[in-house]
């Protein structure tokens, strides 16, 4: 009985360890990313669709030659390039639009990175600017860098007046969607350990792909 009473007190003790430590890492996770200063140009400026302020920010920065192309990856089937772009509600030229390529085959973040992977080969690019939120990013690094270990990544972080950056835990959208999103990151960090096969044959099965 002692013995037991050990281990469970050893149990105890890694437990509450392990909560201190998930919890510093959510406060770390929780503090947002310095604005994107870069001046060189990448070949491609990729853009993950799912946030307000993300593609007229892309546009924005396709405008500025930040990039020669723009890639919208996630894009719903059913949506082409023309009802894309009205729905930024900015006025975007012509020549511009023909910069602009849409993917329709990712469905979550490990689809886009993989997504991306392929029109990246196939285009024969080296470089990116990544533009997501500044709290989806660091799982968006994650799982980009893992498809593309080969490429040059420069995080692009946008800042939604909707997503409070100061005190975010008194708020309750914000801590809950920060607080699914770490969640989100831990799994994607540990993934490789999981299913690490999986992860294999999503970099060349689009079928897999399009079931996760």
């Amino acid at each position: 009985m002692p013995r037991v009473g050990r281990l469970l007190r050893w149990g105890a003790l890694a437990g509450v360890g392990l909560c201190l430590v998930a919890l510093a890492g959510l406060v770390r996770f929780g503090i947002p990313p310095a604005a994107e200063n870069q001046p060189a140009a990448t070949d491609a400026i990729v853009v993950l669709t799912g946030g307000s302020l993300r593609l007229p920010s892309a546009i924005d920065l396709l405008r500025e030659g930040k990039g020669r192309v723009l890639f919208v990856t996630g894009v719903p089937r059913q949506v082409d390039l023309g009802e894309l772009l009205r729905g930024t509600g900015t006025d975007t030229p012509r020549w511009l639009a023909c910069c602009i390529v849409i993917g329709h085959e990712a469905r979550n973040t490990m689809g886009n990175a993989v997504e991306t992977a392929r029109w990246m080969r196939r285009e024969g690019y080296h470089s990116l600017r990544l533009v997501t939120s500044w709290y989806h990013m660091p799982r968006s690094l994650l799982e980009f860098a893992r498809a593309m270990p080969n490429v040059e990544i420069v995080p692009h972080p946008v800042f939604s007046a909707h997503v409070k950056q100061q005190n975010w835990w008194a708020w309750r959208g914000t801590a809950t969607l920060l607080i699914g999103e770490y969640g989100k990151y831990l799994a994607a960090l540990f993934l490789p350990v999981v299913e690490r096969p999986s992860v294999s044959a999503a970099a060349d099965s689009p079928e897999t792909e399009a079931r996760r």
